[in-house]
């Protein structure tokens, strides 16, 4: 049984596929937010996996959790919870690393969002430590998911077109399995609207 922590604050939870609507509702709350995709590992990491299959094979899978610090991203929301603030790595994914660091700061919220496609990987021990307040993944129809991420992605100049157009169909075809695993790890499905609605109007806000 791991240890509940007496907080000061609680986290908000948004997972969902990538280009779901995760940071737009986020912005939309007006909470501090943390953004959990800053924990990638830096591109030149040993460690990091890669695709084995298809057209984008011998590319690093950036999908798998595998790829992102999950202990560093745990604790930055126990030091948000605890203490309201904590300092967070600045991820460049165009250029595939950390280029500094930011401070968050609760500013006195009771509340605040960690958002990004790896957050199902930290409800189950959020919710155990005491420091859960909701969690959700966000979906949109495929289509939708897929055009918002390649816009996107190609304004950002995350990776090049033809990576991103190959990347973006995969996970596509994908967005089901990712959807069931948010849902396993005990995240609600909803839409963005949905999301929002909710968490306006209940006591969790």
């Amino acid at each position: 049984m791991r240890w509940k922590h007496v907080s000061a604050a609680q986290v908000v939870v948004l997972a969902g596929p990538s280009g779901a609507g995760k940071s737009r509702l986020a912005e939309r709350l007006g909470l501090p937010v943390l953004r959990l995709d800053d924990f990638y590992k830096d591109g030149d990491d040993p460690s990091l996996p890669r695709i084995t299959v298809g057209a984008n094979a011998g590319l690093v899978d950036w999908d798998d959790p595998a790829s992102w610090h999950e202990e560093d991203a745990l604790a930055a929301i126990r030091a948000l919870c605890l203490t309201g603030r904590c300092d967070v790595p600045v991820y460049e994914i165009s250029r595939n690393g950390r280029v500094g660091h930011r401070p968050v700061d609760l500013d006195g919220s009771s509340l605040f969002v960690a958002e990004g496609i790896f957050a199902p990987e930290v409800v189950t021990t959020c919710r155990e430590e005491g420091l859960l307040a909701a969690a959700y993944c966000i979906t949109q129809h495929p289509l939708v998911t897929f055009w918002r991420r390649l816009t996107r992605d190609l304004r950002e100049h995350r990776k090049p077109p033809l990576v991103l157009v190959r990347r973006g169909l995969a996970l596509m075809r994908d967005q089901q399995r990712v959807v069931g695993h948010a849902l396993r790890a005990g995240c609600r499905r909803a839409t963005g609207d949905q999301a929002y609605a909710e968490l306006t109007a209940s006591t969790v806000r």
